[in-house]
Parts: structure tokens; sequence; C-alpha cells
């Protein structure tokens, strides 16, 4: 019997290696990407929005300047911003534009796109195009993380990553690792899911559960890591698993334990003990893991429901 065709969105994810390293490679010739000292906030809807929470927290944690992230919908217009980074794959998000139009010639704007023929490159004032990292697949998974890659890189020019952050080559050499190595059984066989992140990795957290839901259909859930046992521990069980990107605060694991739950806080390279992942490859496997749950339950990863590209409103 022949081998059942792969999704594209599976190709798109094993694209991600290479794709963050040219964004370190391009990182210093992006147009006005944050620079020390600026009172930046960033901003995006879905997926988008979630990395700008990622990249908002790793930039205040680098000492770089106090950094907000907003869904664009919900963003604060009337505070006071050196510049505004808008990310938005598709160019054409209404929220997005909606916004950048309303902030142009009130403070600088910088968008992060994958398409150079969209409203956005018109509406911003600077344009970032990462179109060599655009999808075919509704379900964003390379050009989010190339996105947060080319952020990251944009602030190792400018000093060391924060403490215990490795630098975006490094994320690089861990991704290959993520895109091939088995995932996790008991991740594979739950029924629930929730993923946890602190700091940096809470956008990641995030990100991973709305993978879930958009190419699965799955019941995900994310919280920061603190937070999970003020009230949604009280769903952990034998068959849910919680699946920790990050480093693990004291006493999770037991507490986890006790209730029946599974844990996935060791990102280690199976069969080596080496090194944690990158809490960014980390996420490589959530995907990974999605798409696998799409197409064991009969679904189409592709093309997943009630989703579209863009929300565009009329």
């Amino acid at each position: 019997m022949a081998a059942a065709e792969q999704s594209r969105t599976a190709a798109e994810i094993a694209t991600q290696p290479g794709c963050w390293r040219r964004a370190a490679a391009e990182s210093g010739s992006a147009g006005a990407l944050p620079r020390p000292g600026e009172r930046v906030a960033v901003t995006g809807c879905g997926t988008s929005w979630f990395m700008a929470q990622s990249y908002a927290a790793l930039r205040e944690a680098a000492g770089q300047g106090e950094t907000d992230a907003f869904a664009a919908s919900e963003f604060p217009a009337g505070r006071a911003y050196d510049r505004v980074v808008a990310i938005t794959r598709s160019g054409t998000t209404s929220e997005v534009l909606g916004l950048l139009a309303h902030l142009r010639g009130r403070v600088p704007t910088t968008a992060l796109t994958a398409d150079p023929a969209t409203p956005v490159t018109e509406t911003a004032d600077h344009t970032a195009v990462l179109d060599w990292a655009d999808e075919e697949s509704v379900v964003q998974t390379r050009f989010a993380t190339t996105a947060l890659a080319l952020l990251r890189a944009g602030l190792e020019r400018h000093g060391a990553p924060p403490a215990g952050v490795k630098p975006v080559g490094q994320a690089a050499v861990d991704a290959e690792l993520a895109v091939v190595q088995p995932l996790p059984p008991a991740a594979l066989d739950a029924e629930q899911w929730t993923f946890l992140g602190r700091g940096w990795t809470y956008g990641l957290a995030l990100e991973a559960a709305l993978k879930m839901r958009e190419a699965a259909g799955a019941w995900t859930e994310a919280y920061p890591a603190m937070e999970y046992r003020h009230g949604p521990i009280a769903i952990a069980r034998p068959g849910r698993v919680v699946w920790l990107l990050g480093s693990l605060p004291e006493g999770l694991s037991g507490d986890i334990a006790q209730v029946g739950g599974a844990l996935l806080a060791d990102s280690d390279c199976p069969g080596t003990g080496e090194r944690a992942l990158d809490p960014m490859a980390d996420l490589i496997r959530a995907q990974r893991l999605a798409v696998a749950l799409a197409e064991a339950s009969g679904a189409d990863p592709d093309r997943p429901r009630n989703l579209t590209r863009s929300v565009v409103l009329g």
C-alpha cells in the first residue's frame, strides 16, 4: 500500500529550521525593527498576537525597553509609543489595517508580512517582507515562528539574549531535532491537552493550544505555568496531558502526578540527554502533534473547519 501523501501543513512545518536561519541572517537589513530604549507595542491577531506576546516578554527581559503586546482589536490607541510593530501574514487582516491607518502620522509603524502585494505595505511606514516563509496552509506555522525568529535576532544584534534564552542559531539546531524526533506517546494518546509557559514562552503555549484547536479540533487550553494550580488543575486526570514549554516551576510536577495527569516538561533530545530544546523548537513538536491528531481523526489539517487564511471584515 502506498504511503499517505504528506499534508502541505506538515511539509511547511519541516522547513522551519532553514527559515529561522534565513531570518537571523536578514535581521540586520530588516527595516525599522525596534531599537534599544524605544517604548514599543507589538500587535497582531490570532497566532500573530501570540508571537507578539512572546517577543514583548523577550525584549523586556533583554533590557531593551518597555514593550507591550495587544490584539489589534484591543489596542489602546491613546497610549504613547515610539514604535508599533504589527505582525500579519496575509497583510489583509481588517483589524490590523484599521489600527495602522489610525496610527499613521502619529507613531512610526513597522509591519512583518508574507505578501508584498497586500494593503499593509501601503498602510505601515516600514515593512519587512518574509515572502520566503509564506504558507499555502490556512493554519500558520512557519511564518509565525520565522517572524519571531527575525525579532529575536534583532534583539541579539543589540546585545546577548536574556539569561536562559538561546541565540536563534542554536534554536534552529534544536528545530532540526524537533521536526524528526518521535512525538511523545502520552501526547498522541491523550484526550485533552493543556499547554503552559512562563515569561516569553507563555505566548508559545497559547499558540500551541491554538494549533491543536485549529488543525485537530482538539480540547486544549493554555495558561501561565504558575497559574495552573489556581483552578485549571481541576480537570487534570489520567489520559490528560500538561505540556510545559520552558522551565518547570518547583513542585508542579508532583502536584500534577498526585491528581493523575501526565506532565511533558522534559524536552531533552531523546536518547542524548544533552540539552533541552529551545521552547520555540518545542512548539514545532506541538504543531506536528496537531497535524498527527487531525490526520488520525480523518480531518484535513490544510483545510480546517470554519477557518480562512485571513479575516477580512465587510
